[in-house]
Order: C-alpha cells, then sequence, then structure tokens
C-alpha cells in the first residue's frame, strides 16, 4: 500500500516538473518573440530565414551562394515603388490591421475557379513570414507567421513593416530589397526608381525567381501596365 502511494507520489511529481518545464519554455520563447520584434523594430534586418535557405540551397547545387542587398532607409526608397507594391499586392495595407478578409475571399474564389492565385497575404503577413519563418507550406509556419503578424502591427506599425518588407523583399535569384534590386537592374539608387521601373519590380514579386525583370516576357509587361494603371488609385501613403 505504502508503495503504490509512493509511486502515485512519483507519477504526480514527474508530472508537475513536465508542467513546470513546458510551462517555462513557452514563457521564455513568448519573451523572445516579443523582444526579437521589439529589437528589430531600430535594427535593420541584415539577414532573413530565406536568405540562409536560399544559400544552403546554392551550396547544395554546388554553387557559391549569392546575397546581394543593401539596407537603406524608406525615405531612401522612391516612393514610387511603395505605392506600386501596395497596388500589387496589398491595397488595403493601410487601412487593416495585418488580415484583409477580402484578399483572403477572393484568393479562395481564384482557387475554386481555378484561376491563377496571386494569395491573400497581405505586405504585413509576407514580412512577417519572410523574417520571422522558413516560408514552409505548412499549417504550423503560418501559425507562426500569423502570431508574427500581430506583433509587427502592434509593435512596429505600417511605416517600419513596409521599410523592413521593401529592403528583405527577393528580386531575382540572390537579390534582395529595392536599392540591390536597383542598383542590379538599372544601375540607379532606389530614390531614383520611375514608375515603370517600380511597377516592373512589383509585377515579379509574386515569383520573382521565375519572372524576369530584366528581360519581362508578354505576362510582365502586361501585368507592369495595370499596376502602373493602378497606381494614381493608391494617392500618396502618408505614414505619419
Amino acid at each position: 500500500m505504502q508503495k503504490r502511494k509512493k509511486q502515485k507520489n512519483n507519477k504526480t511529481s514527474f508530472g508537475k516538473r513536465i508542467w513546470q518545464y513546458t510551462y517555462r519554455t513557452l514563457l521564455a520563447l513568448w519573451f523572445l518573440s516579443i523582444a526579437s520584434v521589439v529589437l528589430l523594430k531600430y535594427v535593420p534586418v541584415y539577414f532573413t530565414p530565406l536568405m540562409i535557405l536560399r544559400s544552403c540551397q546554392s551550396i547544395l547545387d554546388g554553387k557559391a551562394p549569392r546575397n546581394d542587398k543593401k539596407w537603406v532607409s524608406l525615405n531612401e526608397i522612391s516612393q514610387n515603388l511603395t505605392i506600386a507594391c501596395i497596388a500589387s499586392e496589398d491595397n488595403l495595407f493601410m487601412q487593416h490591421n495585418g488580415f484583409s478578409e477580402r484578399a483572403i475571399k477572393q484568393a479562395l474564389i481564384e482557387r475554386l475557379e481555378g484561376k491563377r492565385i496571386r494569395g491573400g497575404s497581405t505586405i504585413s503577413q509576407q514580412t512577417a513570414k519572410n523574417v520571422f519563418t522558413f516560408c514552409s507550406r505548412t499549417w504550423f509556419r503560418k501559425g507562426i507567421e500569423t502570431y508574427y503578424t500581430i506583433l509587427i502591427e502592434l509593435i512596429w506599425g505600417k511605416e517600419r513593416i513596409m521599410e523592413v518588407y521593401l529592403n528583405i523583399v527577393e528580386l531575382g535569384n540572390g537579390i534582395y530589397g529595392a536599392e540591390a534590386a536597383s542598383q542590379y537592374y538599372w544601375k540607379i539608387p532606389a530614390s531614383k526608381l520611375s514608375k515603370g521601373q517600380s511597377a516592373l519590380m512589383a509585377a515579379a514579386l509574386p515569383n520573382p525567381r521565375h519572372y524576369s525583370i530584366s528581360h519581362p516576357g508578354p505576362y510582365m509587361q502586361k501585368r507592369q501596365k495595370q499596376i502602373i494603371n493602378l497606381m494614381p488609385k493608391m494617392g500618396k501613403i502618408d505614414f505619419q
């Protein structure tokens, strides 16, 4: 009887220790997630999981990894590009709180109708995905993305989200961010991007390793014109 009681107490004690360990681990992870978002509100994002993944893929393919990037502040990037990206990727960026119900519904409709799907992710979601996840296609990754989307909307705000997005977004094979892309494709700083150049870069965003910015095909040229026509409807983007 006494032995059974001792075994029961041991099991209870073990279960309690497991619960305490799990609780402390989750609490530590939560604290680290908040701390990382607060830190990256002020510190440039020089590397992302996607950059690391692309570099590893290049090494496995026997190629030298390429990471062409240069961080610049948002005021050093032409507003033409900001407007073009909003027009192309997320026209409710300034209004929503990280998630666009309309975009999600539209993506589902396009999927059901068998049309080309641009996706229902907002710029905030794409930024959270690129900075804090390895961009895998799993529900777990989507959950992490959703969590960080809420955090960056609350802690960073729209201006910082756009600044990070335009500095880390993939715009070609090993080319990341507006400044690196502007220098690579047109030999100009991002501050000098024209409407046409900005629209062309935005047109490539759904699949920048597939759609060529330097040699745009019929689809890219058509999409570029569509984005140019949409840009005036966005008006001037004022983050203040």
